[in-house]
């Protein structure tokens, strides 16, 4: 299923996208599609039985705003150089184990909603990701269990970075990475048995209609099942948590000078195959 939650920010009711590219309206089904409702497999069931029988009525407006798939979200969870032509590129060693970090969930807005340049940035760069949205809770899962089956769905996420507030200006990466609207996420959550394998997924970006990103989920240094796993040993995954699990080459800081950060104006795109596509136009703050 294509899950999706449309209507202006902080007013989305729940939607699915059916077979046939109509959205269909599940307001009057369940709540919204959050954490409680990822992790109740007879809603989830129900959705899956209305839309089988043709019973969910169609949204009364189709070019409504696309909000984030996942309401309420309680934690965005980020690895870090996982990408073998993303490490080479900035001239990162491999990592030995996942390199973790933290966006706090008010990053988080609309697949097509407006990302804003900081104020005093001059280095804000774009990182197309496969996202994972977790669907069970997540606790010390062991070698022998499948990290997988703890997973919802995933969807496409836009990880936008400021790589002078990231790197330059000490501390941790968190000033670099939660700007607000630092993380487009959507359109839609694709439920995990959609993708029957994580790791062949490609992932493309374009700025301004130059193509800057193209890449497969191939080339993971650490497979989406080893990062919930990974995790797992840390923190406590919850039903509706978000994990952000690394972009390919082709971003700004590892091309050539003068880099082509982003700035006010700019239009970017991006896709994850079967997951649909993003566009976010930049202002300044």
């Amino acid at each position: 299923m294509k899950l999706l939650r449309v209507g202006d920010a902080g007013q989305e009711r729940p939607a699915l996208l059916d077979a046939d590219g109509t959205l269909r309206d599940l307001s009057g089904l369940v709540a919204d599609i959050d954490g409680a409702l990822l992790a109740d497999e007879t809603a989830l069931d129900r959705i899956r039985a209305a839309a089988d029988t043709g019973a969910l009525p169609a949204l009364d407006d189709p070019g409504v705003r696309v909000g984030p798939p996942v309401g309420r979200i309680g934690k965005v969870v980020c690895i870090g150089l996982n990408y073998h032509d993303h490490a080479e590129e900035t001239g990162a060693a491999v990592p030995a184990e996942p390199v973790v970090f933290f966006k706090a969930a008010d990053t988080v807005v609309g697949p097509h909603d407006t990302v804003l340049v900081p104020r005093r940035s001059v280095k804000t760069d774009w990182e197309v990701e496969l996202a994972v949205v977790i669907g069970r809770t997540a606790r010390y899962v062991s070698d022998d269990e499948n990290p997988l089956a703890y997973v919802a769905g995933y969807a496409v996420s836009h990880d936008v970075s400021e790589r002078e507030f990231q790197i330059e200006r000490g501390g941790t990466w968190d000033k670099g990475k939660n700007c607000e609207t630092f993380n487009p996420l959507g359109p839609w959550l694709v439920t995990r048995d959609e993708v029957p394998d994580p790791q062949a997924l490609s992932l493309r970006l374009w700025v301004n209609g130059s193509l800057k990103q193209d890449g497969t989920t191939a080339q993971q240094i650490f497979s989406v099942a080893e990062v919930v796993r990974y995790v797992s040993q840390f923190m406590t995954l919850y039903p509706g948590d978000v994990i952000n699990t690394g972009t390919p080459a082709g971003v700004a800081m590892g091309q050539p000078e003068p880099k082509p950060y982003l700035r006010a104006g700019d239009v970017v795109e991006l896709e994850v195959a079967g997951l649909g596509r993003q566009r976010q136009g930049f202002k300044d703050a």
